[in-house]
């Protein structure tokens, strides 16, 4: 599989997961912070699966919105993307992620927002790029 890309972003973390992280062109800095479930101090930092949450969410509307300007439709202004995800040790070793993405569409007829948030899982890279390898659950709410 090749990607012709048209973006790219450079982003530096220190420290692990009780550091910091920063672009390379400095827009965005974060503080970092284990939470306790995983051992840390908790602290008022993110984790890395709340920005991975916060992507997937930003991106998943992004690629509605996609797939809807494809067939000439728009998506309701106040549509939203809640990503839920989880971190936890795996039955093979290691640790892995889950993720469930609860959709909303206000006023959109279901079925036809059931097979548009199916359209924009195929189109979405944070869900390709997951894809049969973290348990994942879409739900149109």
């Amino acid at each position: 599989m090749s990607v012709n890309v048209l973006y790219s972003t450079t982003s530096t973390a220190t420290g692990g997961r009780d550091g910091e992280a920063a672009t390379k062109d400095g827009s965005f800095k974060v503080k970092l912070s284990t939470p306790k479930e995983l051992g840390g101090a908790g602290g008022t930092g993110n984790n890395p699966e709340q920005l991975f949450a916060s992507g997937w969410s930003a991106c998943f509307i992004g690629a509605m919105k996609f797939v809807a300007s494809q067939k000439k439709q728009p998506i309701p202004a106040d549509t939203t993307v809640t990503t839920t995800v989880g971190i936890g040790p795996r039955s093979e070793g290691g640790f892995g992620l889950t993720a469930k993405l609860d959709v909303s569409l206000p006023g959109m007829d279901k079925a036809a927002a059931k097979q548009l948030v199916e359209e924009a899982d195929q189109v979405c890279p944070y869900s390709n790029a997951t894809r049969n390898n973290i348990e994942k659950q879409l739900n149109v709410v």
